[in-house]
């Protein structure tokens, strides 16, 4: 073989022999845990769960919006330093797991994080969790990723100007959510209370043992099924939207300003009709 020549234009018994060590080293990769050939990544149970900001008991943070079935299926955590003094705020990851989902999804959801937690339940059987980190304004872990509890996953943020700064965060015991939360029953049957939860696993039994963790069981994120709001009101199907809303001018507020259109139908419950939309104070 010539100077600057491939393995392919070497002799055939080269060449097989060349597939051959390839075939070797992607089974030691397979075998290694580096590639997983049946979408499963094998990870250790988690030991515990913390909160996901403010590590470990949510010091120098507040819940400004609390979890409810049928409203709210989430907690938002805010600084106690007010405003937006929280842009950039380190964002842990709550367990032991393997990252699901890693993008931006856009719409009322931006920067997502989405971990699945595997660890032991009260009964000793094995379960799974998928805790979900929202409005982040940087994501710093990969899907197939596994991370530890306490491990930093991102940075706090508000959806790129969307929102006020915080974190939206749930905890899901439904693994077939992922981003289209419309499609499931928003109660106790899908989700949990995250403090309810993270209060009563903070301390759990693990093992060295690994076990197969899915990576996928939901369907794909597709506009038309995804929960454009993640304040868990009404669903707005994103195709749909006219690219500007009828009688408001263009720079009027989006379909997924949450602030704006909770504080129009909090006006309208208290009588408090206008001419035309208001615009958020």
């Amino acid at each position: 073989m010539k100077n600057g020549g491939s393995a392919f234009h070497s002799s055939p018994s080269r060449r097989v022999s060349w597939c051959a060590g390839l075939f070797v080293f992607l089974g030691l990769l397979l075998f290694s845990g580096l590639l997983q050939a049946d979408g499963v990544v094998r990870c250790q149970l988690a030991d515990g769960f913390d909160f996901p900001v403010g590590k470990p008991n949510g010091d120098n943070y507040y819940k400004s919006r609390g979890y409810w079935p049928n409203g709210h299926l989430g907690e938002d955590w805010n600084g106690k330093g007010g405003g937006d003094s929280d842009l950039g705020a380190p964002i842990y990851a709550s367990g032991r797991g393997v990252v699901i989902i890693s993008e931006n999804v856009g719409v009322g959801w931006g920067n997502c994080i989405i971990i699945r937690h595997p660890y032991r339940d009260e009964t000793g059987k094995i379960a799974m969790v998928d805790s979900l980190s929202a409005h982040l304004q940087q994501r710093l872990v990969k899907v197939g990723q596994t991370v530890e509890k306490g491990q930093l996953i991102g940075t706090m943020g508000g959806n790129n100007g969307m929102y006020l700064v915080h974190l939206h965060f749930e905890m899901r015991k439904n693994l077939r959510i992922g981003m289209n939360r419309s499609q499931f029953a928003r109660d106790n049957t899908n989700y949990y209370s995250p403090t309810d939860f993270i209060n009563k696993h903070r301390v759990l039994p693990t093992s060295f043992q690994k076990y197969p963790v899915p990576m996928g069981l939901f369907a794909p994120y597709g506009r038309s099924l995804a929960d454009a709001r993640s304040d868990g009101e009404d669903t707005v199907k994103v195709p749909t939207l006219p690219t500007t809303r009828p009688n408001l001018p263009e720079s009027g507020p989006s379909a997924d300003d949450e602030d704006f259109w909770s504080k129009l139908r909090t006006r309208l419950k208290q009588g408090k009709m206008t001419e035309g939309v208001d615009t958020p104070q």
